[in-house]
């Protein structure tokens, strides 16, 4: 029997990263730059106000320091009054020439006209429109943003490698940039076999049962950050499997099939495949999902994921092995989801000898904030394969091969499911 570190070595080696490609920056959140983008032009463009105010020379209005006056010395407080000469607001292409003596109304954006180096807020005045009286000045170079403050010509505005975020994607968009190269997503194949299988707008009949797999792990997929396509139900003759398993080679970095360990299908579908490529079939000591399979198929060597066909067990084995698989084709430095340390408020039973996985309910004390679990699967010797229970989960209790039971207030491992934790 493999351990899970075992085979989870063997599934991160096999992460295939997506060749790069070129995308409109609007597509590119959460995706790893996969170039180094340099400025050509200065951010931001022009000398801008930062408020509404008048912009001003400082000099003018008892803001310069005297000579050998400390830089952390408060001015000294004093009114000056300025006439108004004209007003700025964002977005003005007119320029504008401030005269010694003289201000300029100027709005949240504007650009400062020449020789002013200030911008007096609009509270600090008596918002004259005519003339304008300063109660409090301001030192030269204060609410003006200058040009290139943020980035200059030929400074890195996004370093390849980087995960790119709403700062990252702000930035492309302000050096204007419209496309940026990436790694895209990586694309995943899910497929369902077994004959006992009907898809959800059917009527199952006598020993059939609904297809909840293909549907369940391609939303699992799409969580995880892949680009999925849910081929559905694979039936027929071994000649048609083996179509269907070639045809997604062509269009994926992943290919995951359910049911096809443990369930009548198996023996079928791993003889398909075993003219693809490598496959292996083995225990893995850990529960639910013990029984699964893994390889590498075609001269691509594209990873394949045999899983059971029970649900629970099918989503289990997609959280600890395949989210990683594509987390880690995204470029993500932590491909494992968080993990906490919970106090238990209930029994569950494990096994000896595997590791447990147990859907769960995390929460926090109101007034410890200490974190604590509440488990949904295998609590109290209730089932642990229902598929409802893990509907409700907002994470997992992870226990280790050493324990047969958690008691209620022990600590123990749990992993987040839900994003938003």
């Amino acid at each position: 029997m493999r351990s899970v570190e075992q085979q989870l070595a063997l599934v991160t080696q096999a992460a295939i990263a997506p060749e790069p490609v070129r995308i409109a920056i609007a597509e590119a959140l959460g995706l790893m730059c996969a170039e180094e983008v340099q400025a050509t032009r200065p951010l931001p463009g022009f000398d801008q106000a930062v408020i509404d105010g008048y912009a001003v020379r400082a000099v003018d209005i008892g803001g310069e320091r005297g000579l050998g006056q400390p830089q952390d010395e408060p001015i000294a407080q004093m009114e000056a009054s300025l006439p108004v000469v004209g007003e700025v607001s964002a977005g003005s292409q007119r320029p504008l020439r401030l005269q010694p003596k003289q201000a300029v109304r100027v709005h949240t954006g504007a650009p400062i006209p020449t020789l002013a180096d200030a911008v007096v807020p609009l509270e600090w005045t008596d918002r004259g429109r005519k003339r304008m009286t300063v109660t409090r000045p301001v030192r030269s170079g204060e609410f003006v943003r200058r040009q290139g403050d943020d980035i200059r010509p030929g400074d890195v505005a996004v370093s390849s490698g980087a995960i790119l975020g709403p700062a990252h994607i702000g930035l492309l968009a302000a050096v204007g940039r419209s496309k940026v190269l990436v790694y895209p997503r990586p694309r995943m194949s899910v497929i369902s076999v077994g004959h006992e299988l009907v898809d959800i707008d059917r009527d199952p009949g006598l020993g059939q049962i609904l297809d909840v797999n293909s549907y369940a792990l391609a939303a699992a997929g799409r969580d995880a950050g892949a680009d999925v396509h849910r081929v559905g139900i694979a039936a027929g003759e071994p000649r048609r499997l083996r179509e269907i398993v070639e045809s997604q080679m062509l269009r994926s970095e992943i290919i995951v099939i359910s049911g096809a360990v443990g369930g009548s299908g198996s023996e079928e579908i791993r003889r398909v495949l075993a003219d693809l490529g490598q496959i292996d079939t083995t225990r893995v000591a850990m529960h639910p999902g013990s029984v699964q399979g893994f390889g590498l198929l075609g001269e691509q060597q594209i990873p394949v994921f045999l899983l059971p066909s029970n649900p629970v067990s099918a989503l289990v084995i997609f959280e600890v092995f395949i989210r990683p698989m594509v987390r880690m084709c995204l470029g993500k430095r932590s491909p494992h989801r968080r993990t906490v340390r919970a106090r238990a408020l209930n029994r569950v039973d494990s096994r000896v000898d595997r590791r447990g996985f147990v859907r769960a309910r995390l929460m926090r004390d109101a007034q410890t904030q200490d974190y604590l679990v509440e488990a949904l699967g295998g609590a109290n010797g209730a089932p642990a394969h229902l598929l409802a229970g893990l509907s409700e989960a907002n994470a997992m209790i992870r226990i280790p091969e050493s324990a047969a039971e958690v008691r209620p207030g022990d600590i123990v491992d749990v992993m987040f499911l839900s994003q938003q934790q």
